[in-house]
């Protein structure tokens, strides 16, 4: 998994920066008001604008939470999927990605 992403936690709000070779964009994960079966519990916002969303999620292996998210842009050939952690050290986090494997 490559980190992709350091964030700190201010009320409630996730504040960051989304790094790669071609992605270098401050985000915020901000809690989704929309509680809705199905909706995401965050919103991320890149400036004004909608750059995807994310979900709460419990690992399989584990009891570590995390959050589920989905990037897109025009720019994408497709969605950017990755997970978000927050770390031990509190109000901290990461964004981390992984390269889907290739269905047989």
């Amino acid at each position: 998994m490559a980190q992709i992403g350091a964030f700190t936690l201010k009320d409630g709000t996730w504040t960051g920066t989304i790094r790669t070779l071609t992605i270098n964009v401050k985000v915020q994960l901000v809690p989704n008001k929309d509680k809705t079966k199905g909706a995401p519990d965050f919103r991320i916002y890149a400036g004004g604008a909608e750059l995807g969303a994310a979900w709460r999620q419990d690992a399989k292996d584990s009891e570590t939470p995390y959050l589920a998210v989905k990037l897109d842009d025009p720019n994408f050939a497709q969605p950017m999927r990755a997970a978000f952690f927050e770390n031990e050290k509190e109000g901290t986090g990461i964004m981390v990605w992984n390269r889907p494997r290739a269905q047989d």
